[in-house]
């Protein structure tokens, strides 16, 4: 990762909450966990949860706070490395 990025924090806070939700999706809990692992570390978001990320980002039904916390995570998400 180029830049040092860790999650604000604003984004950790709705992450708290999504993680204690009852009616949020298991991908919705995974990537608030990704992102309150990241507090304060450069820690970088795996395919799995960047995957998650963004259908959530994708999907009508997710919450403000969902959103927020996966745009965090894809911010985070590990850089492809290029081949020539």
């Amino acid at each position: 990762m180029a830049k040092s990025e860790s999650t604000s924090k604003k984004v950790s806070s709705a992450a708290s909450k999504i993680m204690t939700s009852k009616t949020a999706s298991k991908a919705e809990k995974a990537v608030a966990a990704s992102a309150m692992s990241q507090t304060k570390t450069t820690k970088e978001s795996g395919k799995a949860v960047a995957s998650s990320a963004a259908k959530i980002l994708k999907d009508p039904k997710a919450s403000k706070e969902a959103k927020s916390v996966a745009a965090s995570a894809l911010t985070q998400k590990t850089k492809a490395k290029k081949t020539a």
